[in-house]
């Protein structure tokens, strides 16, 4: 059998591909247009001779490998993998760190920090490129782990924490207890059985406080009367000053509450703050640069009074790395045939 001349570029474009499941979706992950990829995919088919890929098998859109087109994609993630492994050792040796990297955050306080850690970047690593992406955590974790981000953060749970994408590192750098509010109109409950059958201003199930107020209120046999519920945390101060209902979130979130008890009720776990990451020297300087900042956010909120108490920052231990703790794996596109359409 003659051996075959493969461009090795098309492996990663074919990767891409696999990765995505659409034309469309390739091109973004390499900033390409959809008919670039298109020919490149073409040409590697001439390349090796035999089908790689079906075009709109099964939905819109969609693109199915062929098993020659399986066998491809896997050296082009070998390859791929390779590379960055590569660049990381060029980077260590030389020291040079440079262009895009891509910083995805959730709303409020993750993606004010992310667009400081961009001026804090522009001071430290003025030769990166970096770039700002709102998003929740389920789109996140699948762009991270499609290369569409370099660096997410985000909130967590410790207790059910999410799955870092394969190949994906990750870092806490806050840790803090959760504590249970009232406005100041109650009588400040001793015990979590008195909060039952009262309204309760709760979060979606999936975010950190709502897995958290799940497993309190299963635990204490807690049933609100009416629950309100608030998307984000930074939409909690304006329904607590209302005085809508008892609410659980991390204690440094209830340092802004008014009209408002902290109670001394205990409730187990902690809310975490994770940042992961790629395995690049880009996207490391960037995580480190998150951290940075972070620790220039807490000393200027203490110093402007606007939160009490020293808020502990820290590079710590991940979920990840520990065991025994129930990792959260949510639904990502491309995994298991879920795709965004």
């Amino acid at each position: 059998m003659e051996p075959v001349d493969i461009d090795p570029r098309r492996l990663l474009v074919l990767q891409a591909v696999a990765e995505a499941g659409t034309l469309a979706g390739a091109a973004r992950l390499l900033g390409h247009t959809p008919s670039a990829v298109s020919q490149q995919l073409n040409r590697l088919e001439r390349e090796v001779g035999t089908e790689l890929a079906e075009r709109g098998a099964g939905r819109r859109g969609h693109v199915e490998l062929t098993a020659a087109g399986l066998v491809l994609a896997r050296a082009g993630k070998a390859l791929d993998e390779t590379l960055t492994e590569a660049e990381r050792q060029l980077a260590a040796v030389t020291g040079q760190v440079q262009g895009p990297v891509t910083i995805g955050a959730g709303p409020g306080k993750m993606l004010q920090l992310a667009a400081e850690t961009v001026g804090e970047l522009a001071r430290t690593r003025p030769e990166l490129e970096p770039r700002v992406v709102e998003t929740e955590a389920g789109p996140g974790l699948a762009d991270l782990r499609l290369g569409a981000l370099d660096v997410l953060i985000l909130a967590d749970d410790r207790q059910t924490p999410l799955a870092v994408p394969p190949g994906c590192r990750a870092k806490i750098f806050l840790a803090d207890e959760y504590r249970i509010a009232v406005p100041d109109g109650w009588e400040t409950p001793a015990t979590a059985a008195e909060l039952t059958g009262r309204p309760w201003i709760t979060a979606p199930p999936d975010s950190p406080q709502g897995r958290c107020f799940a497993r309190f209120a299963a635990e204490h046999g807690v049933v609100p009367s009416v629950e309100h519920r608030a998307a984000h945390p930074f939409s909690l101060p304006g329904l607590v000053r209302n005085r809508l209902g008892a609410v659980l979130t991390a204690r440094f979130l209830t340092d802004g509450f008014q009209n408002a008890t902290v109670t001394d009720i205990p409730v187990t776990g902690q809310y975490l703050l994770r940042v992961m990451y790629r395995p690049t020297p880009a996207a490391d300087a960037a995580m480190r640069a998150v951290h940075t900042t972070m620790l220039q956010i807490g000393e200027r909120d203490v110093a402007t009074g606007e939160h009490p108490r020293d808020i502990p920052v820290l590079r710590m231990k991940d979920p990840s790395e520990e065991g025994g703790l129930e990792i959260q794996k949510i639904p990502v596109p491309g995994e298991n045939g879920l795709r965004h359409s």
